[in-house]
């Protein structure tokens, strides 16, 4: 495909299912313009560099969020939408995680997203200055637990790329990472029942329940400064 024909967009949709099938270690020019029958000399042309590819790349998946609308409905549904929506992008793009971790992230579409998150939080009744607060935390938490998902994804990868010798790595490893948990008596007990048969896995709700405490924490915070006596 020659360098007139290409488009930014091609080049960027390209590059997020160059990422999603290889990871961030599998992106380069080289690979990227296999997918696009054209050089990779082309590909420098329309997005200057890798580091900016993986910016934009970044910016096209963020543009996947769904955004509730602030004024139709109640802070809290909002909210759990946004953070249910996010994790599964990153579970959707496991590569984001490393991506934010590695590089400064902006966009049009991660500043659409945080400025409707800061919102929601001021709607609800915090100052700016909170506001920024409790969408950072709820971020992080996000960003957490999308972290298991990641390296799953890695491991696995990696294990698909290296045939049956990773594969023996991998089982070696984790049998080994379980031989040091039988050790503990709590989590022997876990590891011990059907459902916690995979050490690696976390337990099933887990998100859920920790978005929900989170959240019923940022209720308490509120209902203690419209109180009779508001903190200072």
């Amino acid at each position: 495909m020659a360098r007139d024909t290409l488009t930014r967009d091609q080049i960027i949709r390209t590059a997020v299912e160059l990422l999603d099938d290889e990871g961030l270690a599998g992106l380069n020019m080289r690979a990227l313009g296999a997918r696009l029958d054209s050089a990779a000399t082309a590909m420098y042309w329309h997005v200057k560099s890798k580091d900016n590819l993986v910016l934009l790349a970044t910016d096209q998946v963020w543009s996947e969020l769904t955004l509730p609308d602030a004024g139709t409905a109640d802070w809290r549904t909002a909210v759990t939408v946004m953070a249910t929506d996010l994790h599964a992008m990153f579970t959707r793009h496991p590569w984001l995680v490393q991506v934010l971790a590695a590089h400064l992230v902006y966009g049009e579409g991660k500043a659409r997203h945080d400025d409707r998150s800061l919102a929601l939080y001021e709607a609800a009744g915090l100052t700016a200055a909170q506001a920024d607060q409790a969408a950072g935390a709820v971020f992080t938490y996000v960003l957490g637990n999308a972290a298991g998902a990641a390296a799953t994804a890695s491991l696995t990868r990696k294990g698909n790329e290296g045939g049956s010798s990773a594969e023996k790595q991998f089982r070696h490893t984790m049998a080994e990472a379980r031989e040091i948990a039988m050790r503990y008596p709590r989590l022997r007990a876990r590891l011990e029942t059907q459902a916690a048969a995979d050490y690696a896995a976390a337990p099933e709700g887990a998100f859920e329940f920790g978005l929900r405490t989170l959240l019923n924490g940022l209720e308490q915070e509120l209902a203690a400064q419209s109180g009779p006596n508001p903190p200072r």
